[in-house]
């Protein structure tokens, strides 16, 4: 069976499996920080109102930008092996 060479094997598959396993909660574990970060410092302690006000929608949409465009930053950099400029 020379023709099935690009069949993964068990072994391939459950490296795969475990790979996006770690992805799924590295994923889940950034949005949380994200969502606790930007909660925490757009939002008042305490509710006035029932949805969010103007104020705190401007400020949570810039916090998510910033937190993903220095997230990405960083994997770049990790990614790359360079120092930081």
């Amino acid at each position: 069976m020379a023709g099935n060479n690009n069949i993964p094997s068990q072994v391939d598959k459950e490296q795969i499996f475990g790979m996006a396993e770690k992805e799924m909660e590295y994923r889940v574990e950034l949005f949380n920080k994200l969502t606790h970060t930007c909660f925490n410092k757009c939002v008042e302690k305490r509710y006035k109102e029932s949805e969010l006000n103007m104020g705190e929608n401007s400020c949570i949409d810039r916090c998510v930008s910033k937190y993903w465009q220095v997230t990405n930053l960083v994997g770049q950099l990790l990614g790359s092996n360079r120092p930081p400029v």
